[in-house]
């Protein structure tokens, strides 16, 4: 259990801590000298052998709120701290506008320096405060009046922390996310990093990625909430002894998150659903400047509404989030945002998807898909996706942005029935009403360029993907077209897609002129006649000739061993004969090209040709001038392909 403090400057949060743990926060020479909280403090009390209460102590002073705002995103109980003497100040409000910001539900309201006041301005504060958190998450929780000179009321909080060890812990399924919220070196240690792990779990000796320098470390040693530990899980305030090239202080920055390895995928912009603080004084408009801050980090970026022009005090919204560096988020970090001058806070979101297009932002289908990723529940949400348009989840970004494990992954793709198409690194996924969808889209489009074009073999995959409209994205559907191949719902042909039975036939007109070009192939043999030649022969269109004879090479009948240059496939098969005889006969095994020549009757030039040919097959194979058949090459020439 993380316990974090909040609350406006010299209300006690150090004392009160001090109080309760017996650790002094304030670490930094200058907060000993100033006498207030600079930077993050932090304190542990052990309960039991299991159970531990971590403090993260948080500046107070409005100078310091980048530093709160570090320390406030990994807290599970807040320890809110008023003074009783001052009542809720700028900071009080403040403080409570980002906790409420970032969804922290449970917590504690410590009245302190009680022993100042009467018993009518404990009450009268105590009116205040229940005024006060009556808008915000924390409603309704219990007010303890405090004194760390007296101990008045120390006992009763106390207990009330103790309590709080029996909430739900937090979820430690997904992957190793730790916010790096200090970084340091030991002499004979090397890099420390410390911060409250998001998710996940960590054991010593595994490899993790520091994220978004992509800075590969080993885990030598951990410290799990102030004790030595062999393992560290979500919810606890974990320091991490890393080792790896480059691992050193230097290169790890609070802001930094240590992951597990599949988890490093930084960002620079990401949508939201954010919410305007109802005391803005102005609308939230298209590219307004903030500082935002998420987890540990924070970063300059540029806000821009999505579903409206521009947000007004008080409402949420869609957004779109530019960043000036690279970040970690995943689906469901919350945030912050603070003005450019970082004067005050004005609001602050939840990220939806951490990987948005960059065009199409605004487009009707695009803020139907936020809306169905906006779901707490993945279930809820992936059902909602794959119903909806375009009926298809990449299934690899929503389990990475989700921070699902493979096992976790893979139970929820069958809970929900989905068609999974792809492999490794590309994964999508259609719903059980949309996958047969896609697949008539398919067959329709093909049967109706088989009936418009019935003497050609397909449509290529690029063609079709058009025909089927909307475009579906080039990896979806060239991987859904392989599922669909495999389990025969259609059928490839070379470089053409095709319903299965489709064969290209010939009209009536090309089956006369090949009833006057085939008797001529079948004399020539060896040496038939070019397009060309064929065109003057039978006085017809040369483009005619050579549309039909590729056709027909499509169709397996004839093979164009060069260009405009087709043999019957019973030639090519007796050519290939004649190679491997060739081979055969000669003493290394080798022939020439002269002696291919005379062996089929034919001119040089056509017969290195045929030879290249057959190179290019795979029949022969060529060293320098000499040839020889390959012994696994074809003896009838059945296998050759046809085609352009």
């Amino acid at each position: 259990m993380i316990v974090g403090t909040a609350g406006h400057i010299d209300h006690g949060k150090t004392a009160l801590v001090r109080a309760l743990t017996g650790i002094d926060t304030d670490r930094l020479p200058a907060e000993k000298a100033r006498g207030i909280s600079i930077d993050l403090g932090f304190a542990y009390r052990r309960v039991t052998e299991a159970e531990t209460l971590g403090f993260v102590d948080v500046p107070g002073h409005e100078g310091f709120i980048h530093n709160m705002l570090a320390g406030a995103a990994g807290i599970d109980f807040l320890l809110l701290v008023v003074a009783a003497d001052d009542g809720p100040m700028p900071q009080t409000r403040e403080h409570l506008q980002i906790v409420d910001l970032l969804g922290i539900g449970h917590g504690i309201v410590a009245l302190s320096k009680c022993d100042l006041v009467d018993a009518e301005r404990i009450a009268e504060v105590r009116s205040n405060l229940r005024d006060l958190l009556a808008r915000t998450s924390l409603a309704g929780v219990e007010i303890v009046p405090v004194s760390v000179v007296t101990g008045e009321g120390l006992a009763v909080l106390e207990a009330r922390l103790l309590d709080a060890l029996r909430l739900p812990p937090r979820p430690r399924g997904g992957r190793f996310r730790l916010a790096v919220d200090r970084s340091f070196s030991l002499p004979g240690a090397g890099a420390i990093v410390t911060g409250t792990v998001f998710a996940g779990a960590i054991r010593v000796g595994e490899r993790l990625t520091i994220s978004p320098s992509g800075l590969d470390a080993r885990v030598r040693a951990i410290h799990a909430q102030n004790t030595p530990a062999e393992r560290g899980n979500a919810g606890q305030r974990c320091a991490l002894n890393l080792v790896g090239s480059g691992v050193d202080r230097d290169h790890i920055h609070r802001g930094d998150w240590v992951v597990d390895q599949a988890l490093h995928a930084p960002t620079e912009r990401f949508d939201a659903r954010v919410r305007l603080l109802p005391s803005e004084d102005r609308p939230l408009r298209q590219g307004t400047p903030v500082h935002l801050h998420l987890g540990a980090d924070r970063a300059l970026a540029r806000i821009a509404p999505l579903d409206r022009d521009q947000l007004m005090p008080g409402d949420d919204g869609l957004a779109r989030i530019a960043l000036d560096h690279p970040i970690g988020a995943l689906h469901g970090d919350r945030f912050v945002f603070r003005d450019h001058s970082a004067r005050r806070t004005m609001g602050g979101g939840i990220v939806i998807d951490p990987w948005p297009p960059q065009r199409g932002r605004k487009h009707p289908q695009r803020l139907s898909i936020l809306a169905s990723l906006g779901e707490p529940d993945p279930r809820q949400a992936l059902s909602r996706l794959v119903a909806g348009n375009p009926g298809w989840v990449d299934l690899t970004r929503f389990a990475l942005a989700r921070n699902l494990t493979s096992a976790a992954a893979a139970e929820l793709w069958e809970t929900c029935e989905l068609v999974r198409v792809g492999a490794g690194d590309a994964s999508f996924g259609f719903g059980p009403r949309k996958w047969p969808s896609l697949v008539r889209r398919v067959q329709r489009a093909l049967g109706a360029h088989h009936q418009a074009a019935p003497n050609t073999p397909g449509l290529e995959p690029n063609r079709l993907r058009v025909a089927l409209g909307p475009l579906l994205p080039a990896d979806v559907f060239v991987s859904a077209i392989g599922v669909m191949v495999r389990e025969g719902l259609i059928q490839r042909d070379g470089p053409w897609l095709k319903l299965a039975g489709h064969s290209v036939r010939l009209t009536p007109g090309d089956e006369r002129l090949w009833g006057r070009i085939c008797p001529v192939m079948e004399r020539a043999k060896f040496q038939p006649p070019r397009v060309r030649d064929f065109a003057q022969l039978l006085t017809t269109r040369e483009d005619e000739v050579r549309q039909l004879m590729r056709r027909l090479a499509r169709m397996g009948r004839l093979v164009e061993i060069a260009h405009d240059h087709f043999y019957d496939r019973a030639a090519v098969a007796e050519l290939t004969q004649v190679a491997q005889l060739l081979t055969r006969e000669a003493r290394d095994g080798k022939f020439t090209a002269a002696a291919f020549r005379d062996r089929i009757g034919t001119g040089r030039k056509l017969a290195i040709q045929i030879l290249e040919f057959l190179d290019r097959t795979g029949i022969t194979l060529r060293e320098g001038d000499l040839r020889s058949a390959r012994k696994d090459s074809p003896k009838t020439g059945d296998s050759l392909g046809g085609g352009d």
